[in-house]
């Protein structure tokens, strides 16, 4: 039976379509006969304890251009029949937590949140991957900069970063000695006011950071490895990865089998784990991404999976 599916994420005449996950989303949608609307960037709101938004009826087609159109806007109050995929991208700031938070009254008055707003706002996505350490390379979070560098010059090589960044954001690699390092820190930090991340430094990464996706807690059986090009040691495409798709390994199966019971529990429905070598090093539950890219280099419907999960939820079979 068709239903409602409400899409909030970043301006959509912004998006690159050949490899924009959300995307993928709305084509499956669609394609089912569901109906799709668009809020406008900023409008969600709360009227008399009801969530709503600014939204526009909207189609979308898979072309270089002309890829969407927008109906008139309008007020939609949230409630049952509806999926609402919460797709905005990092960092998750006070705006981010607030849409949450807005979520959070729609999911009361019985809207799916794909993904659930309490796990969006609990799971810091470098954070939530030490919650499963026996998956993790040495890492330590910490506002002190004597303390990481100390751990920099335990492992010799490290990679340091701040909590909130994406898309390789404030990634720094130093090693022990560097002279670098006390102002990367200090950077990092704010001089002691914000937490940052050590992690040993994996050199599989030179084989690539693989993203693997997991569908309501299973994952799907390909990942797709960023490789770092040229002198650059991130993987992330946005950083100029290259994206090669593989089979998953035992290892990576062993990783995706120790998280996907936690997301399932916390009503995360589609999330990315990025896998060094043998070791998890973030999970990924905001907006994660690679749909597209693995679709395409083995013939894939990931977005078919997903909207299978997310009917069984609203006929109430799962």
């Amino acid at each position: 039976m068709p239903f409602d599916v409400v899409v909030v994420m970043d301006p959509i005449e912004s998006i690159k379509i050949v490899k924009d996950s959300t995307f993928a989303m709305l084509l499956e949608a669609q394609r089912r006969g569901h109906r799709l609307h668009y809020v406008r960037p900023g409008g969600l709101s709360v009227a008399g304890g009801r969530a709503r938004a600014q939204v526009a009826d909207l189609s979308v087609r898979d072309a270089k251009a002309s890829w969407f159109t927008l109906g008139a806007w309008r007020s939609l109050e949230f409630g049952p029949g509806q999926v609402v995929l919460m797709r905005i991208d990092p960092p998750v700031d006070p705006n981010y937590v607030h849409d949450t938070q807005v979520l959070g009254l729609a999911q009361r008055a019985g809207a799916l949140v794909v993904n659930d707003p309490q796990g969006l706002r609990d799971m810091n996505e470098k954070l939530a991957a030490l919650e499963f350490p026996q998956c993790c390379p040495p890492t330590l979070v910490s506002r002190d900069a004597g303390e990481l560098k100390a751990f920099v010059a335990e492992h010799g090589d490290a990679v340091l970063k701040t909590l909130d960044g994406m898309g390789g954001r404030s990634i720094f690699r130093a090693r022990a000695g560097d002279p670098n390092t006390n102002v990367i820190l200090e950077t990092l930090t704010g001089n002691g006011v914000h937490l940052a991340m050590a992690q040993r430094y994996l050199p599989e990464i030179t084989e690539g950071d693989k993203r693997i996706l997991l569908v309501d807690g299973q994952p799907v059986d390909y990942c797709l490895a960023r490789i770092p090009q040229g002198d650059e040691f991130r993987g992330n495409l946005a950083a100029g990865g290259r994206g090669e798709g593989r089979p998953l390994t035992d290892r990576d199966r062993w990783i995706a089998a120790q998280v996907g019971p936690d997301m399932v529990r916390r009503g995360m429905l589609f999330v990315g784990l990025d896998v060094i070598g043998d070791y998890l090093t973030e999970v990924n539950v905001t907006s994660p991404t690679c749909i597209r890219e693995l679709d395409a280099q083995f013939g894939l419907n990931i977005a078919g999976t997903l909207f299978d999960a997310i009917e069984a939820r609203i006929s109430g079979t799962a």
